[in-house]
């Protein structure tokens, strides 16, 4: 299993902070946002990542992160020109991913979820993982029966058909590249995500799993300081304090 860090983009919500470094390299309690999906990653036992980053911060990372010995990954750097939409990861990612399984997340979603077991049990198809939530219809949304059976799977629809929301962290089989590939872009002029699960959907090799816990999209002001509040608790929790 590989694993591949999203962190580019232009993070306008953000701005002026975003002026200054790339969204994903602002503090989030104690560490660089980014720090935590690595975290996530090599926790799973992924020890080969490659981070997409934006061309203006790129040594930004570069300084920060090194090859990865600190975290005890390797880590490879590719630079998106242009934000295209979450499936350009997997075209971007094509020689790094090879014949792996490859699991994406987005460098500024923050859980304190342990993925491991989910993601070491992975055998093929895709995964995704969703959290049930107040208002379903912000997010991509997946319906899924008794079964587990992801039975529809849509972006921010207006009627949502349950409350449980795609969070930021999919896992694949190697056939991603090519059916990233095959996309076209959505009236917005980007590859969706959507569209990539729908196609595992169709071919009924997409399944759910439910987490729980903390999950923060830091992508606003008032989510970035929820996620730092959320980390600081569990940074005292686990030193043993109150």
């Amino acid at each position: 299993m590989k694993g591949i860090i999203l962190a580019g983009g232009r993070a306008t919500r953000l701005r002026p902070l975003t002026l200054v470094t790339s969204k994903q390299l602002l503090p989030v309690y104690n560490k660089p946002m980014i720090y935590y999906p690595i975290e996530t990653l090599t926790r799973a036992g992924i020890e080969e990542i490659l981070i997409i980053v934006s061309p203006e911060f790129a040594g930004h990372y570069l300084n920060l992160l090194g090859t990865g010995k600190e975290f005890g990954a390797h880590f490879s750097f590719v630079v998106q020109s242009e934000p295209g939409g979450l499936p350009e990861a997997f075209i971007y990612g094509a020689d790094f991913i090879c014949n792996d399984n490859v699991t994406l997340i987005l460098g500024d979603n923050i859980f304190d979820y342990d993925f491991s077991s989910r993601i070491k049990n992975f055998k093929d198809g895709g995964e995704i993982y969703a959290k049930k939530v107040q208002d379903p219809e912000r997010f991509g949304v997946v319906e899924f029966d008794k079964d587990m059976k992801v039975l529809s799977i849509e972006e921010k629809p207006e009627k949502p058909k349950s409350d449980y929301a795609v969070v930021g962290i999919y896992t694949f089989d190697h056939n991603v590249v090519d059916h990233a590939k095959k996309l076209k872009p959505s009236k917005r002029g980007e590859l969706e995500i959507v569209d990539l699960h729908n196609i595992y959907l169709k071919k009924n090799k997409l399944k759910v799993n439910i987490i729980d816990g903390i999950w923060e999209d830091a992508g606003t002001f008032e989510s970035l300081l929820r996620a730092a509040n959320c980390m600081a608790k569990r940074c005292k929790r686990d030193n043993g304090n109150n």
